[in-house]
């Protein structure tokens, strides 16, 4: 890997079986590199393989090690292929961040208490969870509504939630699975521009499955998949510099 370069991932297979004989490759041999400080979104038509990826990327799924070469999936400088699912899950809560297009907020929970569930993933809990919360809350500008419930709120106040949720334990990398798929065009521009501006001033990697070209344009490139495999990488930008989130948030995870 080279120094400027967050995940580089070669021959990456998925395949799902649904029931009998019926196998689905979602996945058939996709190679992609993402540089720290980028904005990539990942496009193509339903059945591309677009989310499986996203999802491999952000070790929810393993990729298949059977029937080719071994897969390699490095981040931050180490094969995840090679790690326990443990190492794996600790990894995935304390450097990454997922933001899906249903919320996935706990309705009986507070803004605040939502918000705090990352952290106590991440080990983190007490005082220390809290003022990050309450920090991250102000930096999205709902600081006012952290005693209020998911259903009190918009849906793009939910969606902002959402993404402070993703940001609060300060990963390297964010994964947003159509983040803006169920809001009016008016929300969805608030949204993108919430994370266009973590990623401009806090170097917060990110990485947007989307159907939506409005999206895809705001980015800083797009991959386009077909069929399970990378059609096109987009132009590689230069990586731009690595910021860090102000003191106020958490310590960066070791």
């Amino acid at each position: 890997m080279t120094t400027n370069t967050l995940i580089e991932a070669r021959d990456l297979r998925k395949t799902y079986q649904l029931g009998g004989r019926t196998a689905v490759e979602a996945l058939r041999g996709v190679d992609i590199n993402i540089a720290q400080g980028e904005m990539v979104a990942i496009m193509g038509p339903s059945g591309s393989g677009k989310s499986t990826l996203m999802h491999v990327l952000g070790l929810l799924h393993a990729p298949d090690a059977n029937d080719g070469p071994r897969p390699e999936l490095w981040f931050e400088g180490r094969d995840m292929t090679r790690l326990s699912e443990s190492e794996r899950t600790r990894i995935r809560a304390r450097r990454m961040g997922f933001v899906f297009q249903s919320f996935n907020l706990v309705p009986t929970l507070t803004v605040l208490e939502n918000v705090m569930l990352a952290c106590d993933y991440a080990g983190v809990k007490g005082s220390t969870a809290e003022a990050a919360a309450e920090n991250v809350l102000r930096l999205v500008d709902l600081g006012d509504r952290a005693d209020h419930r998911p259903a009190e709120l918009s849906g793009g106040e939910q969606q902002r939630i959402a993404t402070a949720r993703a940001l609060v334990n300060r990963p390297s990398l964010v994964l947003a699975d159509e983040p803006t798929g169920n809001l009016d065009s008016m929300r969805a521009a608030e949204v993108l521009s919430l994370m266009r501006r973590f990623n401009r001033e806090y170097g917060q990697t990110l990485l947007l499955v989307t159907h939506d070209r409005e999206v895809g344009d705001a980015c800083d490139r797009v991959v386009h998949m077909r069929d399970g495999l990378v059609a096109d990488h987009g132009v590689l930008p230069v990586a731009p510099p690595v910021v860090a989130l102000p003191q106020t948030a958490i310590p960066a995870a070791a």
